[in-house]
C-alpha cells in the first residue's frame, strides 16, 4: 500500500512532506498527547534509539493533534532529534488509519490510537505496528528493519 502524503508542519514550523523522505526509510509514528506517560517513553524510545536507527537509515517523525508549540516545548524537554509534525484536524492520522474508536474508564470516544507505519523507499508501508509497546518499540522496528533491508539485498 501506497504511504499516503503528508504536509505538516513541525515544532520549529518547517513543513515537512512525505516527499522529503523519498529514497530512504521512514518510521511514521502517532501517538495521543505529548508529555503523557505513554507517548513520554515511546518518544523517549526513539531518542535513544535515534542514532542507531540513523545508522541503517531510518528517519522518524512522530504525529500528534498537538500544536507546534506543545511539540516544540515537548521536544525541548525530552531532547528528541526527529520532527514532531502537528495534525491538529487529524486528516493525516485519520489517512493512515490511526484515528478511531477508544474507551478509558468505561467511557467510549474518538481519538489517535497508538500506531506506527513502517514506510520503504519507494513510499509504500511495508509493515505497520498496531500494538504498540511504548518501552521496547524503536528496538523492535530496529529490528525489523535489519531484517528487511538484509533480504531486500540478499534478493539483490
Amino acid at each position: 500500500m501506497r504511504a499516503p502524503n503528508f504536509a505538516l508542519a513541525d515544532q520549529t514550523g518547517t513543513v515537512r512532506n512525505l516527499s522529503d523522505y523519498a529514497g530512504g526509510w521512514l518510521a511514521v509514528y502517532f501517538y495521543p498527547k505529548d508529555d503523557t506517560p505513554g507517548c513520554t517513553t515511546e518518544a523517549c524510545s526513539f531518542r535513544d534509539e535515534y542514532d542507531y536507527l540513523q545508522a541503517i537509515g531510518l528517519s522518524v517523525v512522530g504525529i500528534s493533534r498537538d500544536s507546534v508549540s506543545s511539540h516544540a516545548k515537548f521536544a525541548a524537554k525530552y531532547d528528541l532529534r526527529f520532527p514532531l509534525l502537528s495534525d491538529p484536524d487529524h486528516a493525516v492520522i485519520s489517512a493512515y488509519g490511526a484515528w478511531g474508536e477508544k474507551s478509558m474508564y468505561g467511557k467510549t470516544y474518538e481519538g489517535i490510537t497508538r500506531l506506527t507505519v513502517l514506510v520503504n523507499p519507494d513510499g509504500e508501508i511495508v509493515k505497520t505496528y498496531p500494538k504498540v509497546t511504548p518501552k521496547d518499540h524503536a528496538v523492535v522496528i530496529g529490528r525489523d528493519l535489519a531484517g528487511l533491508r538484509g533480504s531486500s539485498e540478499a534478493a539483490l
